[in-house]
């Protein structure tokens, strides 16, 4: 391989990188946000103090949001006031109690220390359950969604599954996406050497499985 053939592959990978980061944060805040404000507009005669809390569930979900948009562009501008992204507990309760408020009522179960793994270990397993949340927020419907994280060998575990209608269902009647949130879970995935799988629940619903080599280079 000739090092501009070289220099054109690391700019690929880093052109998907990005994108993948871009697409899972703007596909939950915008999910999120749409649930919330069709709530809004549902309620709102009837129940205003219901619409207000919605509307202030919005103002949680673009904020954070926006936030996140920040962090990549200050990394990517290499700013002296960007820092490195931390993906410890505390950013999947956040996650999940931003889920629960837009709707869709979610449980975290972590059984490991996810602040022990390393950068790129946290930020797949964080970006894949994000993903996998968003999803429930456009598919499941009226739905309960759980998300479980612990060690499996020397693997990191990591299902997110609700019963919901499930994405197959969901599609008779809105838009059934992209496919690229799928496939950017996956391609996390497999990036790190590891595997992941989604599928319809026999009980109904959805489960996302994913499974990521903890020793890996941050």
């Amino acid at each position: 391989m000739t090092a501009s053939s070289a220099i054109v592959d690391d700019l690929a990978t880093e052109r998907l990188r990005i994108a993948r980061e871009l697409h899972d944060v703007i596909a939950y805040g915008f999910a999120a946000i749409s649930l919330q404000a069709g709530v809004a507009v549902h309620v709102a005669a009837k129940k205003p103090q219901q619409a207000v809390e919605a509307l202030q569930a919005i103002t949680i979900a673009s904020n954070e949001t926006l936030e996140e948009l920040r962090g990549i562009l200050g990394l990517l501008r290499q700013s002296a006031g960007s820092r490195a992204a931390t993906f410890g507990r505390d950013r999947f309760e956040a996650l999940v109690e931003t889920t629960s408020k837009a709707g869709v009522p979610t449980s975290l179960n972590v059984f490991c220390s996810l602040e022990e793994l390393p950068v790129s270990v946290g930020r797949a397993a964080y970006r894949i359950v994000q993903e996998a949340l968003a999803n429930v927020l456009r598919h499941a419907g009226h739905a309960s969604a759980s998300v479980t994280i612990s060690y499996e060998g020397a693997r990191l575990a990591i299902t997110v599954e609700d019963d919901g209608v499930g994405p197959a269902v969901a599609a008779e009647s809105h838009s059934a996406g992209s496919g690229f949130g799928l496939m950017g879970m996956r391609e996390r995935a497999q990036a790190l050497g590891g595997e992941l799988e989604a599928c319809a629940r026999a009980a109904g619903g959805f489960c996302v499985n994913a499974y990521l080599p903890v020793s890996v280079q941050p």
